[in-house]
């Protein structure tokens, strides 16, 4: 599938790192080092501008060496960007660690998966079909 994308920022357009990888690396489009200190969050823009297609959506998702090396994560996890949204891709980073952390111009800060999705239409019933499970929540399957 071809995505239109247009990139305001000096640095490459995502791209997938290994020929079997879900996500593309988004990079930081930042004039300066950043710093989060705990529990802060901010706004990071990208410089990318993306035209998703009808029946897909670009989810946003942590990167795990950003998580394990900073405590830096994507605090709206998965974010979602909207088949109809034309702004600037940017992503909600956290330092959730206790210490202050810093994010580089240009540093890979989260990755974009592209997923299609369906849209429904509510049947209102007044009972569900019955399941094994039934009303089981939260551990109800076991811890195995």
């Amino acid at each position: 599938m071809k995505i239109k994308i247009i990139n305001r920022s000096p640095y490459p357009s995502p791209a997938y790192a290994t020929s079997l990888s879900a996500g593309m690396d988004l990079r930081a489009h930042i004039p300066e080092i950043l710093t989060l200190q705990p529990l802060e969050r901010g706004l990071v823009p990208t410089g990318l501008y993306v035209e998703i297609p009808a029946g897909f959506e670009a989810q946003i998702r942590p990167r795990s060496g950003l998580a394990s090396r900073k405590g830096i994560t994507v605090l709206n996890s998965p974010g979602t960007i909207d088949a109809d949204y034309r702004g600037e891709v940017c992503v909600l980073l956290v330092n959730i660690s206790k210490d202050p952390a810093t994010i580089e111009p240009g540093e890979r800060i989260a990755q974009m998966v592209v997923a299609g999705h369906s849209r429904v239409e509510w049947e209102e019933v007044d009972e569900l079909t019955a399941t094994e499970r039934g009303t089981g929540g939260f551990g109800s399957t076991g811890e195995q």
